[in-house]
């Protein structure tokens, strides 16, 4: 999608939003060179504040090849925001409901049409400690294995110190002016998982290739080394059952 198809709701949405960004955060935007000129992909992106959307749209605005996420159904029942995520072509997502696949064919349809959509494979904010990306969920996969579509993975970085995840206290916290900053790296090479039936351990190891390599970028722009394992959720969350139930038992 060239910029001149961007479309009215995309340039009103950066209109309004745009503005705020530039003024009140700085930018280090590296790898736009691997968004592609034209036809569809995928973009895995790790996630870190309820900021990061914002960030990251402008980075991949300013690219432009604009971004179809994924975001929850509640959201598009919002007047205001609704509006505009219907406007600008975003894909809800109905979860644990008949119309769970909905998003899923969207995806696809959406790659074949030659748009990009934008993954957030953890599913969710990360809750690692750290916050450094979780274990991903196989949707981002399975598209680009149904599709063959590139996946570029996306590393950012900022937004989150502007807004933590699951902040005690959730409140902006702009000065000093923080620096969103965002790597996109080259496609991640799935071709070994082409041609494979999509079981849930092809997808589940198709999942930790892309996970691996935005956990690279994110380490690049820390200049940190992530941890050999991802944080999973559910098994931390399975632990802390086990413990609470051993220390009741006591």
């Amino acid at each position: 999608m060239s910029r001149r198809r961007i479309g009215f709701w995309y340039r009103l949405a950066a209109v309004i939003a745009k503005p705020p960004l530039v003024v009140l955060f700085k930018r280090d935007w590296q790898g736009m060179e691997h968004i592609p000129a034209d036809g569809g992909f995928i973009t895995a992106v790790n996630h870190n504040s309820y900021l990061d959307p914002l960030s990251y749209a402008h980075f991949q605005y300013n690219t432009g090849r604009v971004p179809r996420f994924l975001a929850k159904a509640a959201l598009f029942k919002a007047p205001f925001v609704g509006m505009m995520l219907r406007g600008t072509g975003q894909i809800p997502v109905y979860r644990e409901t008949t119309n769970a696949l909905d998003a899923f064919r969207s995806a696809v349809d959406a790659i074949e049409r030659g748009e990009c959509v934008a993954f957030y494979p953890e599913g969710t904010l990360t809750r690692d400690p750290d916050q450094w990306p979780m274990a991903g969920k196989t949707g981002a996969a399975r598209v680009a294995l149904m599709t063959r579509a590139p996946v570029i993975p996306v590393a950012q970085w900022g937004a989150n110190l502007a807004m933590p995840p699951y902040a005690k206290e959730n409140k902006v916290r702009l000065l000093p002016r923080k620096t969103l900053r965002v790597l996109a790296g080259p496609p991640v090479d799935l071709s070994r998982f082409h041609g494979l039936e999509p079981t849930p351990d092809v997808l589940k190891e198709a999942t930790e290739v892309i996970m691996a390599a935005i956990t690279a970028l994110l380490e690049e722009l820390r200049g940190e080394t992530a941890p050999a394992e991802a944080y999973d959720h559910r098994k931390a969350r399975a632990e802390q059952r086990r413990k609470a139930a051993g220390e009741g038992r006591k």
